[in-house]
């Protein structure tokens, strides 16, 4: 499925490059935010398929952007799929992202491969 639109929230230049590389040759429209205050920006006037969120980033994390946006949700009807993503592996970390409302957690560096199996599971499918 070519054409997917997704919002990458990450605050790590380096990161942000890379994934956005990745994530393009698969056919991705992506929109970047560098934290969770420009990703609620963004949320608010453009629709995207899967938000990938960075929890970790200054001005607003992205726990804190996942609740605002699932507040959102509530009142719009909406349902944004939303994949937190992290350096931090524990059991404990992905409890807390989906406790908060991200519906999957991936961990860093981003492995493509890990990425097509979670967002497969929300019947998006890619080459």
């Amino acid at each position: 499925m070519d054409g997917i639109s997704l919002l990458l929230v990450e605050d790590n230049v380096l990161n942000q490059k890379l994934i956005f590389l990745t994530l393009s040759k698969y056919g991705f429209r992506i929109d970047v935010a560098n934290n969770g205050k420009e990703a609620l920006d963004k949320v608010d006037n453009k629709s995207y398929d899967i938000i990938l969120m960075d929890l970790m980033m200054p001005v607003m994390d992205g726990l804190e952007a996942t609740r605002n946006i699932r507040r959102r949700d509530q009142e719009s009807g909406n349902k944004n799929i939303i994949i937190g993503l992290t350096a931090n592996t524990y059991d404990a970390d992905r409890d807390k992202c989906l406790k908060e409302g991200m519906d999957e957690y991936m961990a860093k560096p981003f492995d493509m491969e890990v990425f097509k199996d979670i967002i497969s599971n929300f019947g998006f499918k890619i080459n």
